[in-house]
């Protein structure tokens, strides 16, 4: 079943920013450190910032400085502020645990950055 909904992706231009949400499914995920994970067009699904049940965070380094992780345990959503945004930060964004994610897959929230 569906455990991730992502969503608040969209266009925007260079220099723009968006927030992205993600409301999971399971409550006990909140004790599981949670990650943002993007997929490109031709690439390889990647995480790109994570953090903890103690909201320790860790972030990818193309994006260090410019997107920030945060979560809510009580409404069970994660989120992904990211500023800046740069036409390589263009992919879809997925929710999961991390490092390692579950089998399911939300059906992730798209981020196009383009002038």
């Amino acid at each position: 079943q569906v455990q991730f909904v992502e969503s608040g992706g969209g266009l925007v231009q260079p220099g723009g920013s968006l927030r992205l949400s993600c409301a999971f499914s399971r409550r006990d995920f909140r004790i599981y450190t949670m990650g943002w994970y993007r997929q490109a067009p031709g690439k390889q699904r990647e995480l790109v910032a994570n953090i903890t049940a103690g909201r320790s965070t860790n972030y990818a380094d193309s994006v260090k400085g410019r997107f920030t992780i945060s979560r809510d345990n009580a409404k069970n959503t994660l989120y992904l502020q990211m500023n800046n945004l740069k036409p390589d930060d263009a992919a879809v964004y997925y929710c999961n645990t991390a490092p390692s994610p579950r089998n399911s897959w939300g059906q992730g929230t798209q981020v196009t950055v383009s002038s």
